[in-house]
């Protein structure tokens, strides 16, 4: 259990990490942008691929971040009405969204191959950046998943909605 939760810690750390980073600089090159087209009437020849390139790197990190607090995708009206069945069927779901995750990972390694041949305008950066970025989310989404499922397993993990139901309900 203490390996996989410092896995998952990790996982945590280097995503919030992708995302500051990349929250960061797009927001210093939109802004120098805007600065430079009021003052001077010009821009940045890369100011709109830069950020096309790190979008999908902070996205990809917010999503693999908000799967690990257990609000990326959450249904919990049937689960709830469950009972002792329920860590069964979310044990099993987990299963079947990590190895579905696992497959999407699998998947856009001939993509990428693929994609590696296309290069951007301005900086020549290869296709396949924004690939790697989903076969990279998509193997932390499993991972993270597969992290979790002993937590489900046990049913200790509660959704953000019955944390949020049991607080307005004072419980």
């Amino acid at each position: 259990m203490q390996v996989l939760d410092l896995i998952d810690r990790t996982i945590g750390t280097l995503c919030r990490g992708v995302l500051y980073l990349t929250l960061s600089v797009v927001f210093a090159i939109l802004s120098a942008n805007v600065f430079l087209r009021y003052v001077s009437g010009t821009s940045l020849a890369s100011a709109s691929e830069l950020p096309e390139l790190l979008f999908p790197w902070m996205i990809m990190a917010g999503v693999v971040l908000a799967a690990q607090h257990g609000s990326h995708i959450a249904v919990v009206l049937l689960t709830q009405k469950l009972g002792t069945a329920r860590r069964w069927v979310l044990g099993g779901g987990s299963l079947v969204v990590a190895v579905l995750y696992g497959s999407l990972a699998a998947m856009a390694w001939p993509l990428a191959e693929v994609a590696a041949d296309e290069r951007t305008p301005m900086l020549q950066v290869p296709g396949s950046y924004s690939v790697w970025c989903l076969m990279l989310g998509f193997g932390l989404l499993a991972l993270t998943t597969l992290c979790h499922l002993p937590k489900v397993w046990r049913g200790v993990q509660e959704s953000t909605e019955e944390q949020a139901e049991a607080a307005a309900h004072g419980a």
